[in-house]
């Protein structure tokens, strides 16, 4: 194919907050497909917390993305060529693309999704592994029964905001914590929270204390650090929390801080569970299914900061480590 290719490769293993010099921006000619290949014109590139783990070289769930490597991401975009029966060109994909503006993939590894439905960055969010992580670490991991308190880390975030409203779809009591005055006011006045608390300028605490004077039934955390903690010393009896992500530790340049309240987990009877939505791919048609159906019936809302310009990806990145981001951050080629 006579079509040039820019792709951001991993340059070295960042220490803190990503650099501009930990990528490389390269372009080589993209290929024509091989027996059972696609080539996509990749559309919108998912920025994910998860990104940060996978340039460290450590044991993980994943194998980390090789120092020259294309970087691992979740996309979406449209076939430009095929040499698989069962996808044409001019039809829209998602997958594991990487950070690149054409992909050439096994036809296998990418889902076709129709576009009249949805819109591409909605299949990367809320009909994508952003709900299936919501959907499934909330209802499976976490458990909530209608009357319960769930307390949500991260609320204006793509993960926090779903999880949310679907603990408030299953008659939970909702609170969420975020950063900001603006945030907290997404959280309950867009996503239906019934509380919000802005760690930045309020005490956690406290303000647990008095949004949860029952305590906290399920903590769906996505940040850890002393959030985490905080929400540890509020916890009701028998109460689950779910490990979904801790993206205050991403960027640590020491040693990730671990929760000093533990203890609290046996005093109250309580768990506290990691898990990762992989795990749950044989069930992602069920999850997508009811996520399609809420939204459908007015009764989600999905939300998508579109960053623009294939070139700014480094800078984009990092806004989703400073919390700059409402909503699911995505990279519009």
């Amino acid at each position: 194919m006579d079509t040039i290719n820019r792709q951001f490769r991993l340059a070295a293993r960042p220490v803190g907050l990503p650099k501009d010099t930990d990528w490389e921006l390269t372009s080589e000619p993209v290929p024509d497909p091989a027996d059972g290949q696609v080539v996509v014109a990749v559309e919108y590139i998912s920025l994910d917390p998860a990104m940060r783990g996978w340039m460290t070289d450590r044991r993980s769930y994943i194998p980390p993305v090789a120092i020259g490597e294309v970087m691992r991401a979740l996309a979406g975009g449209r076939v430009l060529a095929s040499n698989h029966a069962n996808l044409e060109p001019g039809e829209h994909v998602t997958g594991v693309l990487g950070v690149q503006e054409y992909a050439v993939v096994d036809a296998q590894a990418v889902t076709k999704v129709d576009t009249t439905q949805a819109s591409l960055p909605m299949y990367l969010n809320t009909l994508g592994m952003t709900g299936m992580t919501a959907y499934f670490g909330l209802l499976d991991v976490g458990r909530p029964e209608a009357g319960q308190t769930v307390v949500v880390s991260g609320a204006a975030g793509a993960v926090g905001g779903l999880a949310g409203q679907i603990a408030k779809l299953k008659g939970c009591r909702t609170v969420g914590i975020a950063g900001g005055e603006g945030k907290c006011a997404h959280v309950v006045a867009d996503l239906g929270f019934d509380a919000a608390i802005d760690y930045r300028s309020e005490d956690v605490t406290a303000q647990l204390r008095r949004h949860c004077p029952n305590g906290i039934d399920v903590y769906f955390d996505n940040v850890g650090g002393s959030i985490l903690d905080a929400a540890l010393a509020n916890l009701a009896l028998h109460a689950r929390v779910v490990i979904c992500g801790a993206i205050s530790q991403y960027n640590n340049t020491g040693p990730p801080t671990g929760p000093a309240n533990y203890l609290s987990l046996l005093v109250n009877r309580a768990s506290m569970t990691g898990f990762i939505v992989m795990d749950y791919q044989a069930r992602y048609q069920e999850g997508m299914r009811e996520m399609a159906g809420w939204l459908a019936q007015g009764k989600l809302t999905s939300r998508e900061d579109v960053a623009a310009g294939f070139e700014t990806f480094p800078a984009t990145l990092n806004r989703l480590f400073r919390g700059e981001n409402t909503g699911k951050l995505v990279l519009k080629v």
